[in-house]
């Protein structure tokens, strides 16, 4: 049982242990920040005092906990992609990468350690069959739904797998945790900030690992010099604010030229586009989407799943290009395009371009 110190992980242990389950809880020791906002602000994957609540939630349930030390793999995986990522002129979602290596890629190997037969977790999300595959399927509660975070994950990480949660709202879990003694857990707060990037400031962060940034020039999209920006990597697409630069009208940040160090601004309309075209794709069924092309897709987390098109694919399966029903606005190259067909995660990529 994969235990973060916070609400969701400990209800689902909470219900596993009541339908039977006997239960091994595991935290994760990823990234040490020494920032106080840090553990204020009780971060899971950073916070010390979130560790050892997992732990005090164990023992008072009755079950064995493991604090496992992931700092070193974390660092060379998640953190150094998310480092690359920015300086390769892209905004990476660290939760997918860390997903499928470290929670179910450590977490396989700590589960045979220990003699587990399931790993569980507290997101929200269910398990399907359909046509002889394994699927993500969306949870109930559509505005928790993490399926998006998860799209990485394989048919065998999937059959060993149980998620509590996947069929209860946010509401529900909250009242499970007070009927059972967890007052004060019921009623803990949320942050949807990158667990490692103490204060959400990414920009600090990329300069505390090392990371230099060079003045270039902000352009329109017909390559005209508009001023000065303060290095490519401290902007994401569909950025308005802190350009530090005034039109007659807003303008948001188009696109990213990291060999040029070029920073594209333009309209918002500018920034819509039905095509987009997706990299390190992975598919669980091709021949059902070469038989049905038609799906949904999600660009963010927050975003709303929209019809589309499967257009093409290349030649080695890795590449794939999709064009939208209706236009979305801010398609950001680094993110995740996940592909659902229904309510199904029929596969995903990482968004290479769009127009």
């Amino acid at each position: 049982m994969a235990m973060s110190g916070g609400i969701d992980s400990s209800v689902a242990a909470i219900l596993l242990l009541e339908q039977g389950y006997e239960l091994v809880g595991v935290t994760f020791r990823t990234f040490d920040s020494i920032k106080e906002s840090c553990l204020a602000r009780e971060k899971g994957c950073c916070s010390v005092e979130s560790i050892m609540e997992a732990k005090h939630l164990a023992e008072q349930l009755g079950f064995e906990h493991h604090i496992l030390d992931y700092r070193q793999i974390f660092r060379d995986t998640v953190i150094r992609n998310f480092v690359d990522e920015y300086m390769q002129g892209r905004t990476p979602n660290p939760c997918v990468l860390c997903n499928s290596h470290i929670k179910w890629g450590e977490l396989v190997r700590a589960a045979k350690e220990y003699n587990c037969e399931y790993i569980a977790t507290g997101h929200y999300a269910r398990i399907a069959e359909y046509n002889g595959h394994i699927y993500l399927q969306t949870a109930a509660d559509t505005r928790k739904d993490q399926t998006y975070f998860l799209w990485m994950l394989t048919e065998e990480n999937l059959r060993q797998t149980i998620f509590p949660l996947g069929s209860l709202t946010k509401t529900e879990v909250r009242k499970i945790a007070a009927e059972h003694g967890f007052e004060k857990l019921s009623k803990k707060t949320e942050s949807q900030e990158i667990c490692f990037v103490p204060d959400n400031d990414y920009r600090s962060f990329l300069s505390e690992q090392g990371c230099r940034f060079t003045a270039g020039n902000y352009v329109d999209k017909e390559g005209n010099t508009l001023g000065k920006h303060e290095g490519y990597p401290n902007y994401t697409i569909g950025q308005r604010k802190g350009l530090g630069i005034a039109f007659g009208e807003p303008r948001y940040v188009s696109r990213i030229d990291a060999g040029r160090n070029e920073v594209t601004l333009a309209s918002h309309d500018d920034l819509y586009a039905n095509r987009i075209k997706a990299m390190n794709v992975r598919i669980r069924d091709r021949e059902w989407l070469h038989d049905d092309p038609q799906v949904e897709v999600r660009i963010r987390y927050r975003s709303q799943a929209v019809p589309a098109c499967i257009e093409e694919q290349s030649s080695d399966k890795t590449q794939l290009c999709v064009a939208t029903n209706i236009p979305v606005w801010g398609v950001t190259p680094g993110q995740s395009l996940v592909i659902y067909k229904n309510g199904l995660v029929v596969g995903g990529g990482i968004i290479a371009e769009s127009e």
